[in-house]
């Protein structure tokens, strides 16, 4: 099982008796179950199971999923606290300039005139926008909104995200 395999939610609970079970997703699109047959479940110290979906559905902000051969409440409770991941294959597509979250973490960051403002560490999601904290050798942190204007290009093969800091932007 690689680690480059995406994180999609967690179970948290069970969903009545029939061995449903309740799923935080971890995906932009909840929706997105929908267009899987199947998952990998992982249990702390466990072996990795294969999880056939029979049936997707939502409730109250929950992705509700049924597992083949998970037919009753006792059985349901086994897969608290699991995650859910997928192989890349089956990751949903990016559009041009769009990237996976976990491929921007670890990204040096230099400026358009060659600077080294370090390395991504953390990403917020505001909403609006994400922000990218760089923090350098020294422990220096510096906030990047990724929007066009500051996020000049990103190449994955070098590991480099070049930017143009605006005005102010290191004063914060």
């Amino acid at each position: 099982m690689s680690e480059r395999h995406f994180s999609i939610g967690n179970i948290v609970n069970t969903q009545g008796i029939k061995g449903d079970v309740r799923v935080v997703p971890q995906t932009f699109d909840p929706s997105r179950f929908e267009l899987l047959d199947e998952v990998e479940g992982f249990l702390p110290g466990k072996h990795p199971v294969s999880l056939a979906i029979e049936k997707v559905w939502y409730h109250k902000g929950f992705v509700v999923l049924k597992f083949k051969g998970i037919d009753d409440m006792t059985s349901a409770e086994r897969l608290k606290g699991m995650e859910l991941k997928i192989p890349p294959e089956k990751a949903l597509p990016l559009e041009e300039g769009e990237y996976y979250i976990r491929d921007i973490y670890g990204l040096k960051v230099l400026t358009d005139e060659g600077e080294d403002l370090g390395e991504i560490d953390d990403i917020i999601q505001t909403g609006a926008n994400d922000v990218y904290v760089a923090k350098n050798s020294k422990g220096k942190t510096l906030m990047i909104p990724a929007i066009k204007q500051c996020v000049l290009g990103v190449d994955l093969e070098r590991r480099v995200m070049t930017v143009k800091l605006i005005d102010g932007l290191r004063d914060l």
